[in-house]
């Protein structure tokens, strides 16, 4: 009797297992697309020039993933970029609008992540930091 309760024990157990449905999950495509803010944990201390806020709001982004300061990486160093642009107030609307749509083409053919979540303010204040490393 005990051997009967066993066996059919397992079929049962092998008949769920078979019969059981899934589908497997759908994956959600990557997204190259930042859609928060930057937070910055702690303000530096001596922030209260564009510069330092733009630096700061750097620094607590995801930028340093493809930019460095003096070298280029991904993507051109922001030196580079402050040698290709005047700090005037078209380029500096310009670039900001770059941070937040990405693009590719003016820097070889790796887009830039588009930061959707970022305002236009900080994506400004971000720019007038690069633009003063020349």
């Amino acid at each position: 009797m005990k051997k009967l309760f066993v066996a059919a024990f397992a079929v049962s157990l092998a008949f769920a297992s078979c019969s059981k449905n899934e589908t497997p999950a759908e994956t959600q495509p990557e997204s190259n697309v930042m859609l928060e803010e930057p937070t910055v944990a702690e303000p530096v201390a001596t922030a209260g020039t564009p510069e330092e806020e733009g630096k700061s709001l750097i620094q607590g982004a995801d930028c340093l993933t493809c930019h460095k300061e003096d070298a280029k990486l991904i993507g051109p160093s922001y030196q580079e970029v402050a040698a290709k642009y005047e700090a005037t107030d078209a380029n500096i609307d310009m670039l900001a609008d770059k941070i937040i749509e990405g693009g590719s083409g003016h820097w070889g053919d790796v887009p830039m992540t588009a930061h959707a979540g970022m305002s236009k303010e900080n994506a400004k204040l971000m720019v007038k930091y690069i633009l003063s490393l020349k």
